[in-house]
């Protein structure tokens, strides 16, 4: 759980965004599900985990890429 947490907060300081945006955008979450995961209380199954990672790595951050604007 700490290796997913660390990946989605790598993504997003380099895409300016919060984490709470990027589990909305990628699995639907609810906006407390970070906070939830963050404190322990729940966790993703490896499923959700795989989403998850699979749409950062589909969304790759703007910064450094020509068409970021």
């Amino acid at each position: 759980m700490e290796q997913l947490i660390a990946e989605v907060e790598a993504y997003c300081a380099a895409a300016g965004t919060s984490p709470q945006k990027v589990l909305r955008a990628a699995i639907g979450a609810n906006w407390k599900q970070w906070k939830s995961w963050k404190a322990g209380r729940s966790s993703p199954t490896m499923r959700v985990a795989d989403r998850l990672r699979q749409w950062m790595a589909d969304h790759p951050p703007a910064i450094g890429r020509e068409d970021a604007a």
